[in-house]
Formats: structure tokens, sequence, C-alpha cells
């Protein structure tokens, strides 16, 4: 039955996944789609990318739950999209706790002194194949670290196997180059919250410098996480290729409490190995398709209460039901893949 709202009638849920899906109410359940049964509900089936999550209550963390995720994201592969080429996926990614044990073993293997949980923090960066290239910018990466006053540990290369992936020539040029960073937490951070914003100091100061330095031309350099808690794997992927890929992620010190993993189905946007999810905080069960939109939205905000335009014209950007108020609904900025 549909609800009052604003003065207006809106449709229930259930309606609007029918009207999207193209389900008839008319017939009994079961009729032209299944029964509901479990977690599943056949009003929620709507078209959108996979995500998937799984968490050890007591924060004890194990390789079986990544490799579980790893199995729940297989399980995912109907809401991925497959290019033409039927080995290239829009992408898929896993975000795990940083697995302290697989870092302290690697930092013994590569010399390293490793500190406590929480007083380091790992940086996964694409980087591009040309190792003069990769040089450089690792040098701004440790400029950006010392700078603000935290150490560089060291720098590891993250072991991968392509060969799941498409070899066509021109999809294989786009494979970026896959180093990590280990950051020490400086004398002056008083704990783990200072030492995430710190971080994104870090990461916006290193962004932006890389990307004045290329004239805002597109290159291969693009932070994949950066967090003394969390680390993402991603790529450009369908599901099974993504454990296939990284090796670290069947290593038996690899453990973590926590795995949210995301299968893509772009809508809107060309696939792209940083495009994949999960992103470094997030990953959503659809896009965000409307840029344009939201930029025009955060302008309206941004204008002054005094300006002679508010009371008019700028109120013209409202939908005619939501004039009168200076925040914009939230259902015209995101919208379903």
């Amino acid at each position: 039955m549909a609800a009052e709202r604003n003065g207006t009638m809106s449709p229930t849920v259930t309606e609007t996944a029918n009207r999207k899906t193209g389900y008839r109410t008319d017939l009994p359940t079961g009729v032209l789609r299944p029964a509901a049964e479990g977690l599943y509900d056949p009003s929620r089936e709507i078209d959108a990318c996979g995500v998937g999550f799984i968490v050890n209550l007591k924060n004890i963390p194990s390789q079986k739950t990544v490799q579980n995720g790893l199995k729940i994201l297989e399980n995912l592969e109907h809401r991925g999209a497959v290019g033409a080429d039927p080995l290239m996926g829009d992408g898929a990614g896993i975000m795990v706790q940083i697995p302290h044990k697989f870092f302290l073993k690697e930092g013994a293997r590569l010399g390293w002194h490793l500190p406590e949980q929480g007083k380091y923090a790992v940086g996964f960066i694409f980087m591009p194949q040309d190792a003069d290239l990769r040089l450089k910018m690792e040098r701004v990466v440790n400029k950006a670290i010392e700078d603000e006053g935290q150490t560089v540990i060291g720098w590891r290369d993250v072991p991968s196997d392509n060969a799941s992936l498409s070899q066509d020539p021109e999809i294989m040029g786009t494979e970026p180059f896959h180093r990590q960073v280990v950051i020490g937490m400086g004398d002056g951070v008083a704990d783990e919250e200072a030492f995430e914003r710190k971080l994104y100091v870090i990461r916006k100061v290193m962004s932006a410098k890389i990307f004045s330095a290329f004239e805002g031309k597109p290159n291969d350099f693009y932070i994949v996480s950066m967090s003394c808690r969390t680390l993402v794997y991603k790529g450009m992927f369908l599901s099974w290729q993504l454990g296939a890929y990284y090796k670290d992620l069947h290593d038996e010190d690899f453990e973590s409490a926590l795995a949210l993993v995301h299968q893509r189905f772009s809508t809107n946007t060309f696939p792209s190995w940083r495009l994949a999810h999960p992103y470094r905080f997030v990953c959503h069960n659809g896009e965000i398709n409307t840029v344009r939109g939201n930029n025009n939205w955060m302008a309206a905000r941004q204008a002054s209460v005094s300006s002679p335009l508010f009371g008019a014209d700028i109120q013209k950007l409202w939908p005619i039901s939501y004039r009168g108020s200076r925040t914009p609904p939230a259902s015209t900025t995101r919208s379903s893949s």
C-alpha cells in the first residue's frame, strides 16, 4: 500500500522493487519468481553489485575467515559484470584487518623492525610497470610520510599471478605493479585515531603531488588503502580471480577477524583497477551515478544564506515538493546499479 509523504503518495519498497524487476504482483508467489525463504526476499530482487561480509564475533583473526570471505565472493559471481572478453570482469576485492603475524614474518624476511600491532600502517599502492617512474613516485611517498613526522619502515612487492587473467595485450597493459609501504607511527601521535587522521593527510598530500607532477594527466599511481587497521586487495577481476591473483591471501599467517568482499557491476563507468571495490573505507551496493548532480547540490549548499540568489534562483534547484528546505533529498543523489 502506498504511503503518504510530503503530501504525496509514494509506493512501498515492495511495489518499487516489483516495478523495477517487472514481477507481476497479481499472481501467487512462486509462479514467476522463487518464494521467500531464509534471507531471500523476492521483493528485494534488483540489479546491483554483490557485497558480502563475514566476521568473527570474538575478534579472533584466522586464515579461515579470509578463505570464507573468498568463498562468499566466488558465490557472488552472478552479481558481477563480464566484458566481451570472458576473462575480464568489472572488478572484485576484499578488505581485511592488517594480518600482524604475516607482516611480522615479512619483516623478518626483509630486515624490517616492525613495532607492535596498531603502531604501524600498511599502504597498498598501484604503481606503473616502469621501474624508473616507480622509483620517482616512491620518493614522493617517502617524503610525504617523513614530512608528517612518520617513519618509512620498508617497502615490499606484492606477489601476484596473472595467469588467470585475460592475455589480450591491451587488457594486460592496464595491469599495475603492486607495492606496499609500511609506515611507523611517529612519536607525537597519541593513539590509533590520531594516526588514522595523519595517514589521511599523508595520502592526500602524496596524491596531490603526483597529480601535480603529471599535470592532471592519467597515471598508474593509485592508493588502494592506507590504514593502521585495515588492508584492501582488489583489481579488475572476476570474483574467482581475486584469490588466484594475490598469493598473500592464502598464506597461513595471513589472518583476519573480518572479511568484506565486493563484486562490481558497473552501470555508468568503464571498469578499471582503481574503481574496483572495496574502497579505502567502504564498498556500496550500487553506483553513485549522478556526479554532476551531486556537484550542483554541493554548490547550492555552499551558497551564502545572505545571498540574494538563495531565496529565488537557487530554490529552483530543489524539486517542487522540497522547496523551502535547504537540504536536498537523499534520494536524488544515489541510484542503484
